[in-house]
């Protein structure tokens, strides 16, 4: 899995190869539990059980559970962008946003839409309460939504985009659509409210594509938007 270094990771001391894949089990299994049953309620006993780990093991690692969470907060960042490769970064027309959009959806549909989306569900339950967990929230959404940016950017490098249209305006509209679909996906339990909300936020992108390739239909391949 590619990742990125970021300004916590620059934080932590050198570990051994051994020492990383230790590391890297105990958060796995931190951030299966915490996708299951939230950050709150997991707790640093339930990830030793689970990870078979001592409590001094588990603190050479991880100073307590706030930096646990914050290593989640990381960790699952870059298990959602890499679920989302390689098309995430591969956007360059309006059509390369349907296909991404189109594998959100199979991606939802397929894990029978629980949990909703790992990083939504976390600033719900800790955006109010923990403003060191809510910053790096910030971060991690300015990360996935550098992607879609990124793309947007080069649509309109290569002038599918009005030269007026702003990438950063429109990413944070699919990024807002494809939150809010989340939850009601979850909610729900069907990927239709998903489709729809990145339907709706692809059709706001399509309302600024330049007049010569506005002919580029919404074309989905999934069949949940008709459900």
């Amino acid at each position: 899995m590619s990742r990125q270094l970021t300004a916590y990771d620059a934080k932590r001391p050198a570990l051994t190869k051994r020492g990383e894949a230790t590391r890297r089990r105990i958060l796995e299994a931190a951030t299966d539990l915490i996708f299951d049953q939230g950050a709150t309620s997991t707790t640093l006993d339930e990830v030793r059980a689970v990870t078979r780990t001592s409590k001094s093991q588990l603190y050479h690692y991880f100073a307590d559970k706030s930096d646990l969470v914050r290593a989640v907060i990381e960790h699952q960042t870059q298990r959602m962008i890499d679920a989302q490769r390689p098309l995430i970064d591969e956007i360059e027309s309006f059509e390369d946003l349907v296909a991404w959009r189109d594998h959100l959806v199979t991606l939802q549909r397929d894990r029978r839409c629980g949990g909703g989306c790992p990083l939504g569900s976390l600033a719900g339950e800790l955006a109010d309460v923990d403003e060191t967990a809510r910053l790096d929230l910030v971060r991690a959404f300015d990360h996935w939504q550098g992607h879609l940016l990124r793309g947007l950017t080069r649509m309109r490098d290569r002038r599918e985009l009005r030269a007026d249209a702003d990438p950063d305006a429109l990413a944070t509209a699919i990024m807002a659509g494809l939150q809010g679909g989340f939850l009601l996906s979850q909610t729900m339990r069907s990927a239709r409210p998903l489709a729809i909300a990145l339907d709706a936020a692809l059709t706001y992108v399509r309302s600024h594509l330049a007049p010569e390739t506005r002919s580029s239909g919404l074309q989905t391949r999934d069949s949940e938007r008709s459900r």
